[in-house]
C-alpha cells in the first residue's frame, strides 16, 4: 500500500472515529440539557470528560448540566433604629462647632428611623414547580426572600424551617416547570468520594469548587440541637454565600447542602446530609415545620472500654447515661446504665442510628425496645412524646481541693450541707464530690477535668455510693486490670448538667 493509500485509510479511520464519538455522547447524554421546560431531574451520566491534563478529570460537563438549577438567595430585613440615635454621633461623636443639627431626637413627631440589612446565601431547585432548599440561618428572621435563577430574580415564599438541621424550604412560582437536581443518597457517600459545591459566595455568582469527602458524621457544636449535627466534611472550597447551596457527586446529584466552614483552617466545609433532607421533607412542605419522637434519655455510643466495663465480649449498642423524670423512657423503665441493643428489631450500633430512627418517628407512636441490665436483656415499649427544644451549658470556677485515692489522681471529699446549699446539689443526692483532677489521672481523658462543673460520683459499678467511706471500699474491691465504671452527676450554678459514665482502669 502507498504512503498516499495509508493516509486516506488514516483519515478515514478518524472520521468515523468522530461520528462514532458524536452518537455516542448523544445516547449517554454528555450534553446537558438547557430546556427550562424539563420535567424531569437533571442527571448526567458519564458527565466526567477527560479534557484536563495529566489524567485528572474534567469537572466541565457536570457544572454546566447542574448549574441551572442553583439558585442565589438574598435576603432583607427591616429593623427600627432606637429613637435618640444619632447616627453621626454613633460613628463620628459629637457635632463640631457650626454644624447644625436639625433630627433632635426629643421632638415628639420624629418618626422612628428604619434601616435595612441584606444578606443572602444559595439554594437549589428540586421540583419542577419551584420548591428549592436552602439553609435555615439563611431566611432566619428575613422580611423579603429574593431568589436569582438562569439571571431573573423571583420573590421567594418560605415554606418550611427545621432550625435542628438548619434546613429551609422556598418556593417561587416562575410560570413554567424548572429544572430541577436529583436528590441522591449520602448514606452511599465514602471517604475521597469527588464532589463538587455550587454556590454564590461573597456575592460571586455560580462559583463551582471541587474536592473529596474528607470524612462523615462529624459533630462540629454550632447548634443547640447537636443531637442532629451529622455533618459531612469535604476539602471542597465553602466559603460565606455558599450556605444552601447544593454538594454534588460525579453523578449530579445532591449529596449535601453546604452549611458551614471551619474558621481555623483552609478548606474545611461541612454539610448537611440529604439523607437528612429527604427524611424531613414531606413534613416541611405540608405544615412547614418538623415534629420529631421522643424518648428522654441521653445516651452515649458503646466503644470497647465501655463493653469492658459492663462485661459485655464485644462492643454493641447504646449506653444510656440519664433518663429525664417524667419523659416517656423513665414512665416505660429505663435506666441509666442500661444500654439498648435494638428497636424493634434493628441492631442498634451506634448513637447516631437511635436518635435518627425514633426522631423519624411522630409522637404517639411506640418503640420497642431490647436492653441490656445487669447482663440480663429486657424488653420495654416506650411511647414517645414531641422532642422539645434543647439548651446550653456554661463553666464555673473550681472548688477547693482535698485529699484523694493515689493511682486515680483526684481529689474528692463528702457533701456537706454548706456544699450542697452552694452548687445547689440535692439532699437526694449521695456520692462524693471530685474537687480537683490532677492532668495525669484516668479521668482527665475521659473528660472529667478542672473545669468549674461540680462532679459528684454517685455509683461505682452499679452500686450507690454515699460518702467517701463507701467510696473508697468500692473502688479498692475492683480487681486490678478491670474498669471501674462510675456513674457521675454535674452540677453547675444550681442547675444539673447531664450525667455521664466513666471508665477509668484499675492498675
Amino acid at each position: 500500500m502507498s504512503t498516499r493509500q495509508r493516509q486516506a485509510v488514516s483519515f478515514a479511520l478518524i472520521l468515523a472515529a468522530v461520528a462514532f464519538g458524536m452518537v455516542l455522547a448523544g445516547g449517554l447524554d454528555l450534553t446537558p440539557s438547557t430546556s427550562a421546560q424539563s420535567s424531569h431531574p437533571i442527571v448526567p451520566q458519564g458527565v466526567l470528560g477527560d479534557e484536563a491534563l495529566g489524567g485528572l478529570p474534567s469537572f466541565a460537563n457536570l457544572a454546566e448540566a447542574v448549574e441551572p438549577a442553583v439558585a442565589s438567595v438574598q435576603t432583607s430585613t427591616i429593623r427600627e433604629r432606637p429613637q435618640g440615635m444619632d447616627p453621626f454621633h454613633f460613628f463620628f461623636g459629637p457635632r463640631g462647632r457650626g454644624e447644625e443639627d436639625d433630627t433632635e431626637p426629643n421632638q415628639p413627631n420624629q418618626q422612628p428611623q428604619r434601616f435595612r440589612s441584606e444578606g443572602g446565601g444559595s439554594g437549589f431547585v428540586i421540583t419542577a414547580d419551584g420548591l428549592i432548599v436552602t439553609n435555615y440561618h439563611v431566611v432566619e428572621d428575613t422580611d423579603e426572600v429574593m431568589v436569582r435563577l438562569q439571571g431573573r430574580e423571583y420573590e421567594a415564599k418560605v415554606v418550611g424551617t427545621d432550625p435542628p438541621t438548619d434546613l429551609a424550604l422556598l418556593r417561587v412560582d416562575v410560570g413554567h416547570p424548572l429544572e430541577y437536581l436529583a436528590l441522591g443518597d449520602s448514606d452511599k457517600l465514602r471517604t475521597g468520594d469527588w464532589v463538587m459545591a455550587i454556590g454564590d459566595p461573597l456575592g460571586l455568582d455560580q462559583t463551582v469548587t471541587v474536592g473529596v469527602v474528607s470524612a462523615k458524621g462529624r459533630q462540629i457544636n454550632i447548634s443547640n440541637e447537636t443531637s442532629f449535627e451529622n455533618f459531612i466534611q469535604t476539602d471542597a472550597a465553602i466559603n460565606f454565600g455558599n450556605s444552601g447551596g447544593p454538594l454534588i457527586n460525579v453523578r449530579g446529584e445532591v449529596i449535601g447542602i453546604n452549611s458551614a466552614i471551619n474558621w481555623g483552617a483552609e478548606n474545611i466545609g461541612f454539610a448537611v446530609p440529604v439523607n437528612t433532607l429527604k427524611q424531613i421533607l414531606p413534613q416541611l412542605e405540608e405544615s412547614g415545620s418538623v415534629t420529631r419522637g421522643y424518648l428522654g434519655i441521653l445516651i452515649n455510643d458503646v466503644d470497647f472500654n465501655v463493653a469492658q466495663a459492663f462485661g459485655m465480649k464485644e462492643p454493641h449498642g447504646v449506653l444510656v447515661t440519664q433518663v429525664l423524670p417524667g419523659q416517656p423512657a423513665a414512665k416505660a423503665g429505663i435506666e441509666h446504665g442500661d444500654i439498648i441493643l435494638d428497636a424493634d428489631g434493628k441492631t442498634v450500633d451506634t448513637s447516631r442510628f437511635l436518635i435518627d430512627y425514633v426522631s423519624a418517628k411522630g409522637p404517639g407512636e411506640k418503640v420497642d425496645l431490647k436492653i441490656l441490665r445487669n447482663g440480663k436483656e429486657l424488653s420495654k415499649t416506650v411511647e414517645l412524646t414531641e422532642r422539645p427544644p434543647q439548651g446550653e451549658a456554661t463553666e464555673a470556677e473550681p472548688p477547693a481541693e482535698e485529699q484523694g485515692i493515689d493511682w486515680l489522681g483526684v481529689h474528692y471529699q463528702d457533701l456537706s450541707p454548706g456544699g450542697r446549699q452552694m452548687h445547689g446539689i440535692p439532699e437526694d443526692v449521695g456520692g462524693v464530690w471530685i474537687t480537683n483532677v490532677e492532668p495525669t489521672s484516668p479521668l482527665w481523658d475521659e473528660g472529667i477535668r478542672n473545669d468549674g462543673i461540680i462532679y459528684v460520683v454517685t455509683e461505682v459499678n452499679g452500686k450507690a455510693v454515699a460518702d467517701v467511706a463507701s467510696f473508697e471500699a468500692a473502688v479498692r474491691a475492683a480487681p486490678s486490670g478491670s474498669r471501674l465504671r462510675l456513674y457521675v452527676r454535674r452540677f453547675y450554678r444550681g442547675e444539673e448538667l447531664p450525667p455521664r459514665f466513666v471508665f477509668p482502669q484499675v492498675p
